[in-house]
C-alpha cells in the first residue's frame, strides 16, 4: 500500500507568494468568521503555577468586547460621547473586526461611534501581565471629546484590599483550584495581588457601576474597578491610551509585578507581531479552496502553540497541557501519549519543540521501560491497579517515527528508538496475562484505553481487562511497524527483521480472532474463550469506532477493507454529517453529545482517514475530512473555540475547550489537500 510523501507535501506547501503578508497578520475576521480567539503568554514567558490567559469575547452582541478569564477577572472598556455610553457590541456603530491574531496577541478595529475609529492591540506579554492599547481616530468634521472607561470585573469574587494611587489600582483576588489539582499536589497560586495601570493620569478611579465611578477608601472591595479618562481629539487626529494588568502571588515581595507593569506601559508593540511572524515563517502555507478551511488551519496552529510551557520543575524539556484557558486540573497536569498525536501537526510549526515534547517521556521513563500515565513539569501520574502500573495507549514508537519523518533529526531518531524499544518490550510483557500473543488493557484499564467514559462495551458488558483488546493490538502492530522502520533507518537490520516478524504474527492473530464474518467487522473477544460472548450471546458485538482501526494499522486484507468501508460509509451508522462517531448511530447507547458513545473524536477520525488513504479510498478520505472540518468551522463561527470533541449530527462542540488534540485536523487537511 502506498504511503503519502509527507516531506514533499511540506515542501510544496511552504512556498508562499513573495511579499505577501502572513495570513494571521492580514485578517478581516468578524463574529461570523471561524477564527480561534483565546490568547495566552508565549512559551518563553509562561509559567505553570500562576498563569492568566484570556478569551476575546467579541462575538456576542448583548455583551461587551471583553477579554475574559475563567476566574481571574475580565477586562473591558466603556466609551462615552455626547452623553451616549457604549459598551455592548450591539450598541457600537461598527462591531469589532480582527485584523491580526496570534497565540499571544490580537489586533482589532471597531467604531464605538460614527466617525470614531478604534484600533486596539491586546497582548498577553507573560503569564503574569497583559496590556490593551486603544488608539482613537477622529474621522468626524470637528474636534471631539471622548470619555474612555477601562475596567476590570470579577463576578465570582469581589476584588479586595483595593488601593488607589495616581494611575494605579492595586487589589487582591482569589482563584480557587479544583479538587483534581489539590489531590495531585500540583502547584497553584490562589491568593493573588494585582495592579491595574493606566498610561495617563486618570480623571477618576474607583468602583464602577452603571456608568458611574465611585471613589473607594483604602482596603474597600468591589466587583468592578475602573479608570475614567477624557480624551480630546482634533479633526483628523488621534489619541491613545493603554492599560496594563499584572499579577503576582500575595507573598511575592520582589517588586517584579510593578516593574513588569511599568515596562509594558511604555513598550513598543511592533516586536510582538514580528516575533509571531517569525515563529510561523516555516509553517506550511496550504492553499485551500474554501477560506473557512484556511481559517480553521491557522486557528488550530495558534491553539496548539498556545498550550505549550517551557521547561520548568521536573521537566528538562518544554511540554504541553491539554487545555490552558480556562484552567481545569484534569487538562492542566501535563502530557499523555494519546494527546501527543497533535505533534503530528504541531511539528510543522516548531519541530524542535515537538521533539522535546516527546523527550519529556524519555526523561521520565523507568529503567524497565515503563512510562507513566501522564507527565508534566510537576506531575508524574502513576496509577496502580491490582498490582499493575497504568500507562497510556501505546502510540509511542509510532509518534516518534512520525515526528522524525517531519524533522529528519537523526539524533532524535537514535534517542527515541532506544526508548521506544524499551517501552514496547515493557508493554507486551505486562499486558498479555494469558500468554496467547494478544494483549488486553491493564492497570486502570479504562484510563489506559483512552476511551475512559461512556463506552458501550465497558458500560454494558464488562471491564476492559476481561477482553482481548482489538484497539490495543492494532496499536501494537503499528508500534512494531514503526520500530521496524526506525531500525531500518538506523541500519539495525536484524532488529528490523525481529519487529517485522512481531507485527506479522500479531496481524495474523488479529484477523483470526477479532474478525466477524457475519457482520463484516472487528470486535473485542472474551479473553478466556476468544468468543464474541461475555455474559450474553454476542454481547461484544457493539459497532464501535475501534472496529475500523485495522484500516489504519494495515491489518485488513482487500476484501475485508471493502466491507469495513461499506459499513463506514453507511449514513445510518457511521457516515454522519460531521464525521465518524465513536459508536454506531444505530446502537441503543448512541448519544451524539455523550462521550465515547457517539461524538466525533477528531484524532480517531484522523486514524480512519489514514487507513482510507492507504487502502486507496481517497475520495472517501477527502469527504471524511470535509465533514469533520465543516463541523469544526461551524463551531468556530459560533464560539471561536476548538473543543475536545464534536457532535457528528449538528454543529456542536464539547466538553472542554482549547483542547490540543483538535489540532490534528491540520494534519488531516494537509494529507488530503494534494489527493
Amino acid at each position: 500500500m502506498k504511503r503519502i510523501n509527507y516531506s514533499l507535501i511540506f515542501l510544496l506547501l511552504t512556498v508562499a507568494a513573495f511579499g505577501q503578508k502572513p495570513y494571521l497578520s492580514d485578517l478581516k475576521a468578524d463574529k461570523h468568521s471561524p477564527l480561534y480567539s483565546t490568547y495566552a503568554a508565549p512559551v518563553q514567558r509562561s509559567a505553570f503555577a500562576l498563569d492568566e490567559g484570556y478569551q476575546f469575547q467579541f462575538y456576542a452582541d448583548s455583551l461587551g468586547a471583553d477579554f475574559i478569564t475563567d476566574t481571574g477577572g475580565d477586562i473591558g472598556i466603556e466609551f462615552e460621547l455626547d452623553h451616549k455610553r457604549v459598551y455592548k457590541v450591539q450598541d457600537m456603530y461598527k462591531a469589532p473586526v480582527i485584523t491580526s491574531s496570534y497565540p499571544d496577541m490580537v489586533k482589532y478595529e471597531f467604531y464605538p461611534f460614527k466617525g470614531i475609529k478604534a484600533e486596539a492591540f491586546f497582548v498577553v506579554h507573560s503569564s503574569t501581565a497583559a496590556l490593551l492599547n486603544i488608539k482613537l481616530n477622529n474621522q468626524t468634521q470637528g474636534k471631539v471629546t471622548v470619555k474612555v472607561v477601562p475596567f476590570i470585573r470579577n463576578s465570582r469574587h469581589a476584588f479586595t484590599k483595593v488601593k488607589l494611587k495616581d494611575n494605579q489600582i492595586g487589589f487582591d483576588h482569589v482563584e480557587r483550584p479544583d479538587g483534581w489539582t489539590t489531590e495531585h499536589k500540583l502547584p497553584f497560586t490562589d491568593s493573588i495581588r494585582n495592579v491595574f495601570l493606566l498610561s495617563a493620569q486618570p480623571d477618576i478611579s474607583g468602583s464602577f457601576k452603571e456608568g458611574r465611578i465611585q471613589p473607594l477608601g483604602k482596603g474597600d472591595s468591589s466587583t468592578v474597578l475602573a479608570f475614567s479618562k477624557v480624551l480630546h481629539i482634533g479633526q483628523g487626529k488621534s489619541n491613545e491610551i493603554r492599560i496594563v494588568r499584572a499579577v503576582s502571588a500575595q507573598n511575592d515581595i520582589s517588586g517584579k509585578m510593578i516593574r513588569e507593569a511599568n515596562m509594558l506601559i511604555g513598550r513598543s508593540l511592533a516586536s510582538y507581531a514580528t516575533d509571531n511572524e517569525k515563529l510561523f515563517e516555516k509553517t506550511p502555507v496550504p492553499r485551500f479552496a474554501d477560506p473557512d478551511r484556511t481559517a480553521l488551519y491557522w486557528s488550530a496552529n495558534n491553539m496548539m502553540r498556545q498550550v505549550f510551557y517551557p521547561a520548568e520543575g521536573k521537566s528538562k524539556y518544554n511540554y504541553y497541557v491539554f487545555s490552558r484557558e480556562p484552567t481545569w486540573g484534569w487538562g492542566h497536569g501535563g502530557q499523555v501519549f494519546h494527546e501527543s498525536i497533535a505533534m503530528l501537526a504541531y511539528a510543522y510549526i516548531d519541530p524542535v519543540s515537538a521533539m522535546n515534547s516527546q523527550r519529556v517521556y524519555l526523561q521520565r521513563q523507568y529503567p524497565n521501560g515503563y512510562i507513566n500515565y501522564r507527565t508534566g513539569s510537576y506531575l508524574d501520574e502513576i496509577i496502580e491497579y491490582k498490582g499493575q502500573l497504568t500507562s497510556s495507549a501505546p502510540w509511542y514508537s509510532w509518534l516518534n517515527w512520525e515526528v522524525y519523518q517531519i524533522t529528519k533529526d537523526e539524533r532524535f531518531l537514535k534517542e527515541m528508538y532506544g526508548s521506544s524499544k524499551k517501552f514496547y518490550e515493557f508493554y507486551v510483557s505486562n499486558r498479555d496475562t494469558d500468554h496467547d500473543g494478544l494483549c488486553e488493557w491493564g492497570g486502570e484499564a479504562i484510563l489506559e484505553s483512552v476511551r475512559d467514559a461512556l463506552v458501550a462495551v465497558w458500560d454494558k458488558v464488562g471491564y476492559p481487562a476481561n477482553f482481548e483488546s482489538l484497539d490495543l493490538n492494532c496499536m501494537l502492530v503499528v508500534e512494531a511497524k514503526s520500530l521496524e522502520a526506525m531500525a531500518n533507518k538506523l541500519g539495525l537490520r536484524e532488529e528490523a527483521l525481529r519487529w517485522k516478524a512481531d507485527h506479522e504474527k500479531r496481524t495474523a492473530l488479529i484477523n483470526s480472532t477479532f474478525w466477524d464474518e457475519e457482520n463484516g467487522f472487528y470486535y473485542n473477544v472474551d479473553k478466556k474463550t476468544h468468543q464474541f460472548t461475555f455474559k450474553e450471546k454476542n454481547d461484544l458485538k457493539r459497532d464501535e469506532i475501534i472496529g475500523f482501526l485495522p484500516l489504519w494499522a494495515g491489518i485488513a486484507d482487500k476484501e475485508r477493507a471493502a466491507r469495513l468501508v461499506k459499513k463506514l460509509t453507511d449514513q445510518e451508522e457511521f457516515w454522519r454529517p460531521y464525521g465518524v462517531p465513536s459508536l454506531s448511530a444505530k446502537d441503543s447507547y448512541y448519544n451524539a453529545k455523550g462521550y465515547w458513545n457517539g461524538p466525533v473524536w477528531v484524532e480517531w477520525n484522523y486514524l480512519i482517514m489514514r487507513g482510507l488513504i492507504d487502502y486507496g479510498y481517497r475520495a472517501e478520505a477527502k469527504e471524511l475530512v470535509d465533514r469533520v472540518a465543516n463541523g469544526m468551522t461551524g463551531v468556530l463561527k459560533k464560539d471561536h473555540n476548538l473543543w475536545e470533541f464534536y457532535s457528528p449530527d449538528e454543529v456542536w462542540g464539547g466538553y472542554h475547550r482549547t483542547y490540543i488534540w483538535a489540532g490534528i485536523i491540520n494534519r488531516m487537511m494537509l494529507d488530503t489537500s494534494k489527493l
